[in-house]
């Protein structure tokens, strides 16, 4: 955080990140079919936001000499997209619920570290990307669990076997309880992922 290219290559992951879930938000659209209509017209809606996400994060590069694509960056959320493509119910289990809900534990941190080295406006453009991305990651919890409805099974037992079957990362805290309540996940599963966390 010391230098202003310390701060770019942090805001330029973010904006990678963000440049991801426009994709895994259409890619959901495209190839899983058969759900109901507001589930496509939800994703679409989650693509949009993720879009101006990007924008302003690569708007905001671009004012400290940088440009999208000055700096390398991580695959994560994508190679997490491919080992899904088959099972709507891990893809949904493992990107929305897991590694786009991981971003509303990053971001008071990630915020505190920016502002404090001086850059108020990325500071700004977090606090709608985190308001936002609790929505997001709320679409992720309802679908999951109308899925899991429809198949007969246990939310927090089949996020469980899904996580290890996937080889999904293991989840550290300290986690952003608050922003995950709003977002749609239930005491059991705070306390599943608080006790899984603590086994760590």
């Amino acid at each position: 955080m010391a230098t202003v290219e310390g701060r770019a290559a942090l805001i330029h992951a973010l904006a990678h990140i963000e440049l991801n879930a426009i994709d895994l938000a259409l890619d959901m659209c495209w190839r899983f079919a058969g759900m109901p209509d507001e589930f496509y017209l939800q994703w679409t809606g989650v693509a949009q936001e993720e879009a101006l996400h990007f924008q302003l994060l690569r708007d905001h590069l671009g004012s400290m000499g940088f440009a999208y694509g000055d700096f390398p960056a991580h695959n994560a959320l994508w190679s997490m997209a491919e080992k899904t493509k088959g099972d709507i119910l891990a893809r949904i289990a493992l990107v929305p619920r897991t590694l786009e809900a991981r971003g509303l534990d990053a971001s008071p941190p990630i915020k505190a570290k920016l502002v404090g080295a001086g850059d108020h406006r990325a500071g700004e453009i977090l606090d709608l990307i985190l308001r936002d991305e609790i929505g997001h990651v709320a679409v992720g919890n309802r679908w999951y669990r109308y899925l899991c409805d429809g198949r007969g099974l246990d939310a927090v037992a089949t996020y469980a076997d899904l996580a290890v079957k996937y080889r999904a990362p293991r989840l550290r805290g300290p986690f952003n309880l608050e922003a995950r309540r709003a977002a749609g996940f239930d005491e059991a599963e705070l306390s599943a992922l608080r006790g899984a966390d603590s086994r760590s």
